[in-house]
């Protein structure tokens, strides 16, 4: 488990909340947040072998949705970010705060920020902007296919994320599943 993990989940709903917001000049939808955050774990999965948030997601159709924050979003309590009901299950999430970005590496900086920047279109509608999102990450997330692809609503694994780990001779392995490997145990 990473250290401060908690406090790790709600800068990183805040940072996006905020960045979002300023980028767009509108809330940052659900929807979105739970891409931003899927894309989060599964970019620092794929490219260092842990994920940085460590959500366990569920593949629903929309892509991969953390769902304890999906099913905590009614009665969510922060000192950083609130979830606002819009009614009809959907909500939007209002910074309250700046979030405190010492809990994260430059590399989960950076991420954050590309995914801000790719999805955070102000020429577009909301909608427009969460079809690309959603689009996107059920192509970029292998883990998420492999889930969905097995019964709509399950539990991703990580391990999906890379092909054939555990049958690999321990020479196969690349660095990234060498750490993913360690993450594990």
């Amino acid at each position: 488990m990473i250290p401060y993990r908690e406090e790790k989940r709600e800068n990183a709903m805040c940072y996006f909340a905020t960045e979002h917001c300023n980028k767009t000049g509108r809330y940052l939808s659900q929807t979105i947040l739970f891409k931003y955050l899927a894309y989060l774990d599964f970019l620092s999965l794929k490219d260092i072998g842990k994920p940085a948030l460590e959500f366990e997601y569920k593949a629903m159709v929309n892509g991969p949705v953390p769902h304890e924050l999906y099913n905590e979003r009614r009665n969510y309590k922060s000192r950083l970010v609130e979830f606002i009901s819009r009614g009809n299950g959907k909500y939007i999430i209002k910074a309250k705060e700046n979030a405190n970005l010492d809990y994260f590496s430059k590399y989960e900086i950076e991420k954050m920020d590309e995914l801000v920047k790719k999805y955070a279109d102000p020429n577009k509608a909301e909608k427009e902007n969460t079809d690309k999102i959603c689009d996107d990450i059920h192509k970029d997330v292998r883990a998420y296919d492999v889930a969905y692809k097995k019964k709509k609503n399950s539990i991703i694994e990580y391990k999906d994320t890379f092909k054939n780990i555990f049958s690999k001779k321990e020479c196969e392995l690349s660095p990234i599943e060498e750490n993913f490997l360690l993450y594990l145990h």
